[in-house]
């Protein structure tokens, strides 16, 4: 999959994916070489195969990130109708899953811009009390740029992807 030219198709599915699951899952390698993933709620694609996300609660990335830059992102559309229309059709029309490969950047103050996207997203669920406690005060980000994209392979039901 090539990330320049299928961008803007790998953006919407990384919207519908938080749509469905309110998250992404980052991998990284700690310094003994061992794998963690973190959930990231609040990922935001970039329109040049750049992104960010905010840092208020992951403490493995950033430390992870000193080490070793590269992590890997995946996010799954999990929409219960796509999954069931998927396997009563016997194929996806779009992808089920994709992969991103990049690097950490470095933690930042977050622009008003940012925080204006953040906000949008989550306007939803902003009466809810728990909106406050997860998103509520972000002020740093950490920008991401990816170099690699790779749809999930599930067999006959993603061949024509």
């Amino acid at each position: 999959m090539d990330i320049r030219l299928n961008w803007l198709e790998i953006k919407k599915h990384f919207n519908k994916s938080f749509r469905t699951n309110f998250h992404v899952s980052i991998a990284s390698v700690d310094k003994e070489c061992s794998p963690t993933v973190t959930p990231i709620g609040s990922l935001f694609l970039n329109n040049n195969q750049t992104g960010f996300y905010f840092e208020k609660f992951p403490t493995k990335l950033p430390e992870n990130s000193k080490d070793n830059k590269n992590i890997c992102v995946l996010g799954v559309n999990s929409n219960t109708l796509f999954w069931l229309s998927s396997l009563f059709s016997g194929r996806f029309k779009s992808f089920p899953a994709i992969k991103l490969y990049g690097q950490l950047g470095n933690r930042r103050k977050a622009t008003d811009i940012e925080i204006k996207r953040l906000n949008a997203r989550m306007r939803t669920t902003k009466w809810l009390n728990g909106n406050g406690y997860l998103w509520g005060k972000m002020e740093f980000v950490r920008d991401v740029t990816f170099t690699k994209a790779e749809k999930i392979n599930l067999g006959k039901m993603t061949e024509e992807l």
